[in-house]
Parts: structure tokens; C-alpha cells; sequence
């Protein structure tokens, strides 16, 4: 049981990491953090979300668990999502005015923290489905 209690502290310091790095102030914030990345490596923008990784690992070890798969899944969009808006926004420049609107709205301070809230007890639920651990 420790072993939960440990791995969680782990996603949740990964989780954290990547709530730092991408911290802004609106959606045109946190894309152009992402970009500078996305820009220098795609390698290196997907080495900038150990948490995807994190949420494999989860998957193979618990034999494809729900909550495990289901995290992996919406880890996999999120990261889809964010390319697609760096190329939207930063490569092709093509943005219709609610997108610029959307983009600039400002974000409440807590908002970036709903990740840790939301996919910590997808993990919790994953590593609970084990009867070794």
C-alpha cells in the first residue's frame, strides 16, 4: 500500500513539473511556451510531458486498467489538442475571431491546478485495481 502512496507522490511532483513550465496568464500564454519547444524539437516537447510516459508505464504494469487507459487517452488528446493549436496559431496563422478571443480571455490562477485534481485518482483507481501492490 505504501507503494501507491509512493508512486502518487511521484505523479503528482510530474504533474506539478508540468503545471510550472506551462503556467501563463491566458491560452496564448501557455502556447507559446509550448511552442519554444515544439519549435527547437518535437522530441523535446514530447519529453516535456512526463506525465504521458508516466500514464504508459501505468497502463502496461495494471494490463490495461480502466482509469489507466482512460488517462493515457485524454493525456493523448491533450497533447494532440496542443499541437494542433501551435500550428494553428503559430504556423499557419489562421485564426477566426472567436479562437483570438478564446485565446486571450484570462485564465483563473487555479485553473492550471484542475489537472492534478482530476487525474490523480485515475491513478489511484489504476494502481488500486493491483492486488501486488
Amino acid at each position: 500500500m505504501e507503494n501507491i502512496y509512493i508512486l502518487l507522490i511521484v505523479y503528482i511532483a510530474l504533474e506539478l513539473f508540468e503545471i510550472q513550465w506551462q503556467k501563463a496568464d491566458n491560452l496564448i500564454g501557455i502556447l507559446a511556451k509550448l511552442y519554444r519547444y515544439y519549435s527547437k524539437n518535437i522530441i523535446l516537447f514530447f519529453l516535456m510531458h512526463p506525465t504521458f510516459y508516466f500514464g504508459i508505464g501505468l497502463a502496461m504494469v495494471t494490463d490495461l486498467a480502466f482509469s489507466a487507459v482512460a488517462l493515457v487517452f485524454i493525456k493523448t488528446v491533450d497533447m494532440a489538442t496542443k499541437i494542433l493549436l501551435i500550428q494553428q496559431v503559430f504556423e499557419k496563422k489562421e485564426l477566426s475571431a472567436e479562437m483570438s478571443a478564446m485565446l486571450i480571455t484570462p485564465l483563473h490562477p487555479l485553473m492550471a491546478y484542475l489537472s492534478v485534481v482530476i487525474y490523480t485518482p485515475l491513478v489511484y483507481f489504476a494502481f488500486s485495481s493491483l492486488s501486488s501492490f
